[in-house]
């Protein structure tokens, strides 16, 4: 069942925080549905614009809706993730996705809520949620790139919140994209997720760039001939605390990347004169499906997914 963010977070806030994935491909999708399902989690679906134009964006909304007859069961939002305001508008007049993010952090502020407040008035006639984005990650990942990291301000946080209408809000704590988030002990600026909470008590926050770069992916990776050096990522002991302060979406991205390309570099290093690439496909299935459910259990997300299915039900707003 597609549900919209907001009908998420409500059941969320304060407590656990839903896992937003990327999708690429079927592989993927199949295995982000049976790992939701196998830890009863509800989820976010993420396509990111670099992912709608990889094969065609009806490829990958044929594909979640073959997941979703396949597996009713499951709850989940489908959001588009960095849109532009164009492709925002694209998505919310298609009818499929439940919710938009508006990424407009590059601009001046005044420039952000005007174009934020646009996307969240076509956005809401038609019952799609809207996350907008104040400050700037750092890093790379895909098309979006942060040249000038800075931290959101809490007092401006607040403003464009009750300026823009916005139904959660992306911020800039410390984490990046890609997978060279930290050269150092670095970590959540938890002092920035307290200030929001204390001045807009209730609101969902967001956290981009929060995969963890396990270190044993990426020494496997390397060992079968990969090249990743001093990439490090978020600690996973800090996604509960951060739900606790009111992140209700934790974004995991390049963690999907890192379990693909290490079990493809380790099954042709192994079979080298195999050219199916369908049985490294099936494996990477079993491995998603179960990196997914283990990152369910570090968000508190596992075993929600009824308390998601009766709030929806029973016409949670």
């Amino acid at each position: 069942m597609i549900v919209t963010t907001k009908q998420l977070f409500e059941v969320a806030y304060g407590e656990f925080a839903v896992g937003a994935y990327n999708i690429n491909n079927a592989e993927q999708t199949m295995g982000l549905f049976r790992g939701n399902i196998d830890s009863q989690a509800p989820f976010i679906i993420q396509i990111s614009r670099g992912a709608r134009g990889y094969t065609d964006k009806s490829f990958l909304e044929g594909m979640i809706r073959a997941a979703g007859d396949l597996f009713p069961e499951a709850i989940f939002a489908v959001h588009l993730d960095h849109g532009t305001e164009e492709v925002c508008y694209e998505c919310i007049d298609s009818g499929f996705y439940s919710s938009v993010m508006i990424d407009a952090s590059h601009e001046e502020f005044e420039e952000n809520i005007a174009i934020t407040k646009r996307v969240v008035d076509r956005a809401h006639e038609k019952n799609v949620s809207v996350e907008a984005e104040l400050g700037m990650l750092g890093g790379v990942e895909e098309d979006v790139v942060g040249e000038n990291p800075c931290l959101t301000d809490p007092e401006e946080a607040e403003e464009f919140i009750d300026r823009t209408g916005c139904d959660s809000l992306a911020c800039a704590i410390g984490t990046s994209h890609g997978a060279y988030k930290f050269s150092g002990t670095q970590g959540i600026h938890f002092d920035i997720l307290d200030e929001i909470k204390a001045r807009k008590p209730g609101f969902p926050l967001v956290m981009h760039g929060s995969s963890s770069v396990p270190p044993e992916e990426v020494a496997r990776i390397n060992e079968a001939g990969g090249k990743l050096i001093g990439a490090a990522g978020v600690n996973t002991a800090e996604y509960l605390p951060a739900a606790k302060r009111g992140v209700c979406k934790v974004n995991i991205d390049t963690d999907g990347r890192l379990v693909w390309t290490r079990v493809h570099r380790e099954h042709f290093r192994d079979n080298p004169e195999d050219i199916d690439f369908r049985a490294p496909g099936r494996k990477y299935m079993d491995e998603y499906a179960a990196f997914i459910a283990s990152r369910n259990e570090l968000l508190g997300s596992a075993g929600q997914l009824e308390a998601a299915r009766k709030h929806v039900t029973n016409g949670g707003a």
